[in-house]
């Protein structure tokens, strides 16, 4: 039996989100702690599971898959079948629209994440991701795609296929790993489609910790009126995404100056400007009281994503054993991040 598993791991965002979103700038990390895992094996039919008799799920072929529409009326499992199916469909109007052949090769598709759900790590990305490159190297076509191309592709089975709003940030760093710098600038992402992405040594990284809750929101809605009061022109949220985006920059220099303090100094103040910007109400208890505790011991906490979870500098160790013990009393889960890996990609011989 032919057996494909692919693995994408968590990511966090450090410095410049949600600037990607609006041609800005991040620093971001994939997170070793957590992962998702796609294997495909070969089966008489396509099969997506774990099939939990939503919709259907079983499909003679990928061809088949990709003309039923079942999955969108069900979307509210966007961590779950929706995810895989709309990847599929995407790769085969892809493979479709490239002239690449891919042959008959049925399968089933099962997933696994021990990712937290809806804290802001990216774990329906990772999923999506964790499909296409299962899907690439299924059909032995990864060679007939670039590197650069898979987040925009990733990013239009969450926003095209499904509805959910994202930006590029969260799939870059799942798409080539470890620890990047990304620029996103208009005039890149229009004239070619992707930024200028740039790897930085893991190494460069202070000691980080990571703090979620086990119960958060739906972090699909995060981004809606404020895009749409940058799309109108307001100067506030303009002037801000520009701000963002600096504190990547000047982040970046700290990295590579070992200047930890100040990286901190920083997280800290993009933390108060996404507060100022979206309001305690978009930002939630749970960003809002994870922050409060690190605070209080001294450490700066930042959001992750848009969700319910923080990143920031360790401080000593027994500021880090207080908070620890202060987190978990509050209900909240707490580990040290440990950097993920890079990704490799197959090029043409």
């Amino acid at each position: 039996m032919t057996v494909v598993t692919r693995t994408i791991h968590a990511r966090t965002g450090l410095l410049g989100n949600p600037s990607d979103g609006y041609y800005g700038k991040t620093i971001s990390c994939l997170i070793n702690n957590f992962a998702a895992q796609v294997t495909l094996s070969s089966a008489e039919e396509i099969t997506l599971l774990p099939g939990r008799n939503l919709f259907r799920s079983n499909f003679s072929s990928l061809a088949d898959l990709n003309n039923s529409l079942d999955c969108y009326s069900r979307i509210e499992d966007k961590e779950g079948l929706c995810l895989l199916q709309a990847a599929c469909k995407l790769f085969y109007d892809e493979c479709s629209k490239r002239e690449i052949h891919i042959q008959e090769k049925n399968f089933t598709l099962d997933f696994n994440t021990t990712i937290p759900l809806q804290v802001g790590m990216a774990g329906s990305s990772a999923i999506v991701i964790a499909t296409l490159r299962s899907l690439m190297d299924w059909y032995d076509v990864e060679a007939e795609f670039r590197q650069e191309e898979l987040p925009q592709l990733a990013l239009d089975v969450e926003l095209k296929e499904l509805g959910i709003t994202a930006g590029q940030q969260d799939r870059v760093i799942q798409t080539y790993g470890g620890l990047f710098y990304m620029d996103f600038r208009e005039e890149l992402m229009k004239s070619r489609g992707y930024g200028d992405y740039q790897p930085l040594p893991p190494s460069l990284l202070p000691p980080l910790y990571l703090a979620y809750s086990n119960n958060p929101s739906n972090s699909g809605k995060i981004h809606k009126s404020v895009r749409e009061l940058w799309l109108n022109g307001d100067p506030v949220v303009r002037d801000s995404m520009l701000t963002f985006a600096n504190f990547a920059e000047l982040g970046k220099q700290a990295l590579v100056d070992g200047d930890h303090a100040y990286f901190a100094h920083l997280m800290g103040d993009a933390f108060l400007l996404r507060r100022k910007i979206f309001g305690d109400v978009v930002l939630g208890v749970d960003n809002l009281r994870l922050t409060e505790i690190a605070n209080s011991h001294g450490i700066t906490g930042a959001t992750c994503g848009s969700g319910g979870a923080i990143v920031g500098v360790k401080g000593s160790e027994a500021q880090n054993t207080a908070l620890k013990k202060d987190l978990l009393a509050a209900g909240y889960a707490y580990v040290d991040i440990e950097i993920g890996p890079k990704y490799t990609w197959k090029t043409r011989e």
